[in-house]
């Protein structure tokens, strides 16, 4: 009997914990979403800039993939911290 009660306040602590991971999920894709904007903002803004330095008829395709590269480098980097600070806080 004593095995049943435990798995009955399982059960009730359940639905807590379930909204719980519902408003993380919920936080994480809209913070995503706002991150996709800010990005998607900063890409017109560099795109434009580029334009600007390196007229059409200069070498802008070569500037593109500089651009794309130097970008790709600095999501690398931080995601990478990211991840490694995550790593130490879940282990304090």
């Amino acid at each position: 009997m004593k095995n049943s009660n435990t798995n009955m306040d399982g059960l009730r602590k359940e639905p807590d914990e379930i909204k719980k991971q519902i408003k993380r999920q919920t936080l994480g894709y809209i913070a995503a979403a706002f991150g996709l904007v800010a990005g998607l903002a900063w890409n017109d803004a560099i795109k434009s800039l580029i334009e600007y330095l390196f007229p059409l008829a200069q070498n802008t395709l070569f500037a593109k993939f500089g651009y794309a590269a130097l970008i790709t480098v600095v999501v690398v980097a931080v995601t990478i911290y990211l991840g490694t600070w995550l790593k130490d806080e879940k282990s304090q």
